[in-house]
């Protein structure tokens, strides 16, 4: 079980795309969350890509007491050690790669860390849960696979397709992560992870980050945070304790133009049909609108059965282990 040296385990969240500010950073403060995996781009191309690191740097540069880049586990506990949160560069769609394979090292030269094969639709390199076939990894997704694996990239399928996730997991050198998602069997929606996704990830030593986005809960913004810890003591009686994180997509304080962006980018002229209505942001259930919330969800952990040690696992510690086999060069 990972922790710092001061004994005090990690809190961690896999999986955030916040209209990042200085109120949202210092809510990740107040929550005493050690660090995030933030979206940096989803339909961008590679020079897209580039200018929204660039504005990262400013940020960090104008919240450098509240926030700290972080590359690697060490660099995670350095930011933590110094009293700041470390932010984790990740990207929801493989585009700023665009067909160049060399592009995957450039990537990571820059700090990405995680990146989805593929998001809603088809892309080079396989095929999205939205789309009516799919036929798996590509030729060009072995090779990106392979380069990601090379270079210290986490491989992301929260998006995918389930062909496509499950080949992508059995083909991986190193583990892959669904990095915010729930079981389909709770929330059944073809964007949440199947059964058979699942088992792949236990057999991989994979982990599944849970989502708290409202269309992957249970009765949506109604869900309870003792509804969400229950299934999460199911799952667990599947995948494995150790393999479970938190990876909670929260979109706070975005517009709802940023769902049609997610949703359409610049592939379509229509607005894609959606079985959850109209482009708009759902509201958050209330035990979970902002990272101050995050340390409230340790408590229902512990309520419906996890040990303390299981539930610090969930927090934060199961990621830091996963970054430290994923996030290997070489």
């Amino acid at each position: 079980m990972a922790e710092h040296r001061s004994g005090r385990p990690f809190v961690i969240d896999g999986a955030q795309y916040a209209r990042w500010s200085r109120k949202v950073f210092e809510e990740m403060r107040a929550g005493g969350v050690d660090a995030v995996h933030a979206t940096v781009a989803y339909h961008e191309n590679f020079r897209e890509t580039v200018d929204l690191i660039a504005a990262w740097n400013r940020r960090f540069a104008e919240h450098g007491d509240l926030i700290a880049k972080a590359r690697s586990v060490e660099e995670i506990e350095a930011a933590r050690a110094s009293g700041r949160t470390a932010i984790l560069f990740g990207v929801q769609n493989p585009s700023p790669i665009e067909a160049d394979l060399g592009l995957v090292e450039v990537l990571a030269d820059l700090g990405i860390r995680f990146l989805q094969l593929t998001y809603n639709n088809q892309s080079l390199l396989g095929a999205g849960w939205q789309e009516y076939e799919d036929g798996g990894i590509t030729r060009m997704g072995r090779e990106v696979i392979a380069e990601m694996n090379r270079c210290g990239i986490a491989i992301d399928m929260s998006h995918a397709g389930e062909r496509t996730a499950v080949e992508a997991i059995e083909r991986s050198a190193r583990p892959v992560t669904v990095s915010h998602a729930n079981p389909r069997w709770w929330r059944d929606t073809a964007r949440n992870a199947s059964d058979r996704v699942i088992d792949a990830l236990a057999a991989h030593d994979g982990l599944l980050g849970l989502s708290l986005y409202p269309h992957h809960l249970a009765r949506g913004p109604d869900c309870t945070l003792e509804d969400f810890c229950a299934m999460a003591a199911r799952l667990a009686e599947r995948l494995g304790t150790h393999r479970i994180g938190i990876g909670s997509d929260l979109c706070q304080d975005q517009p709802d133009s940023v769902v049609a962006w997610m949703r359409d980018g610049r592939w379509t002229f229509q607005t894609a049909v959606n079985p959850n209505g109209p482009p708009v942001f759902p509201p958050q259930p209330g035990w979970f609108r902002s990272n101050a919330d995050l340390p409230g969800i340790r408590a229902g952990l512990v309520a419906v059965g996890f040990s303390a040690a299981e539930a610090d696992g969930i927090m934060g510690n199961n990621w830091i282990d996963f970054m430290r086999r994923a996030f290997v060069r070489g």
